[in-house]
């Protein structure tokens, strides 16, 4: 149900208690509105966490709206919700702090619940960073599995811009491991990808990549 749903269902719900005198029914409109404070809370702390990218400065509010997220989802048996939420906590310790040591275990949280719900999406952005930590941490073998892991889901659900980035990374990876044409072969393959999908941002690690090799 969308947002503009759940709110007119919580109005509808209000008039039933007051008019109608109906028990229980503020317990569900409750949910409703839980579900929506959630949403808000996950999308509002995305886009401080964009805003990271633009300035480099870290805002304060942004885990609070990840970690309400998680704290709403998990009361309402939203695994789908859940594991998105602990994601982007992840990411606020790994992609802001800079901890990988915090951020890997609620990885690996958010992609058991990812995997439960079903939710590929979630799942490969969670190995996407969970190979980014193994790479950080000079494990490249493991570090390569989790991206191209990733990366298959990613090319199942028609995701293309995701495959690139990941690809980005496998791209240093190769060289790192010696695998010079492998790594070129990579960047053309990747470069092509981010072209067809508009994906700028990637191109433009791509070609830093590239260059490096």
């Amino acid at each position: 149900m969308s947002a503009e749903g759940r709110l007119e269902r919580a109005r509808s719900l209000y008039d039933r208690a007051v008019f109608d005198g109906e028990a229980g029914v503020l317990e569900v409109a409750d949910r409703e509105l839980d579900a929506v404070e959630a949403g808000l809370a996950l999308a509002r702390g995305r886009i401080m966490h964009a805003r990271f990218f633009e300035d480099g400065n870290e805002d304060p509010r942004e885990p609070a709206l990840f970690e309400r997220a998680v704290e709403l989802y998990r009361t309402l048996g939203d695994l789908r919700g859940e594991g998105e939420s602990l994601f982007w906590v992840g990411i606020f310790h790994q992609v802001v702090r800079g901890d990988h040591e915090t951020a890997v275990p609620i990885f690996e949280r958010s992609h058991e619940l990812a995997a439960r719900a079903g939710d590929k999406l979630t799942m490969s952005y969670a190995l996407r960073h969970l190979g980014t930590a193994e790479h950080a941490a000079g494990r490249l073998e493991t570090a390569r599995e989790r991206l191209e892991e990733s990366a298959r889901l990613r090319r199942e659900l028609g995701f293309l811009p995701g495959v690139a980035a990941n690809m980005v990374g496998l791209i240093y990876i190769a060289a790192a491991e010696g695998r010079r044409d492998d790594a070129l072969a990579l960047a053309e393959e990747a470069a092509a990808l981010a072209e067809a999908t508009g994906a700028m941002n990637i191109a433009r690690q791509i070609e830093e990549a590239r260059t490096r090799v």
